[in-house]
């Protein structure tokens, strides 16, 4: 079935991206881990593979900074992490049993993209979305969220790791930001 009978879109919101993580923090046991998954996907425009391998030692929490490793041959960088970010994470830090990963499942081994798709897409169930919800869609709604706020698309790029520009230009093609001053009443 073509994505465009699914979903209009392929990117969330901020509104819907607090509805989900409002969603995953009201769901068992591990609500935290979730919340905190969706909130740095979506902040870092992370893959499903990237935040599945994110280690601790990619972070810096006195110096508020994430050491991006990007896969699919994209370009690494280093991402300021606000105040909401670090708590989270110590908290998860804390909470969890020691180990080189940051997102664990159950048993206690580093969270699979197959874990993280389902876990999301229960999450977008829960939270009452009339279409499926999936991981990538963070890493869109980051890209659209940072070219509605008219962040340079050649930063955007390099936010986003892209090698290529043409991957980045999707997103401020469709920001209506660009309209703006075309007709001022």
């Amino acid at each position: 079935m073509a994505y465009s009978k699914r979903r209009q879109r392929e990117y969330l919101t901020v509104k819907e991206v607090a509805v989900l993580m409002d969603a995953a923090r009201k769901r068992g046991r591990y609500g935290h881990r979730d919340a905190t998954m969706i909130l740095i996907a979506y902040r870092h425009g992370l893959r499903a593979s990237e935040l599945c391998a994110l280690r601790w030692d990619q972070m810096d929490f006195s110096r508020g900074l994430l050491h991006v490793q990007r896969l699919k041959n994209g370009t690494p960088s280093v991402h300021p992490m606000g105040g909401t970010e670090i708590r989270a994470l110590r908290r998860l830090n804390r909470e969890q049993p020691e180990s080189r990963y940051v997102f664990l499942t159950e048993r206690l081994a580093p969270m699979t993209t197959a874990g993280l798709r389902k876990t999301v897409a229960r999450i977008g169930e829960r939270a009452r979305f009339p279409f499926p919800v999936h991981p990538h869609m963070l890493r869109h709604a980051c890209g659209f969220k940072l070219a509605n706020d008219g962040q340079d698309t050649r930063a955007l790029q390099h936010y986003l790791g892209h090698r290529n520009i043409q991957h980045t230009v999707r997103y401020t093609e469709l920001s209506p930001e660009r309209f703006k001053s075309f007709w001022e009443d």
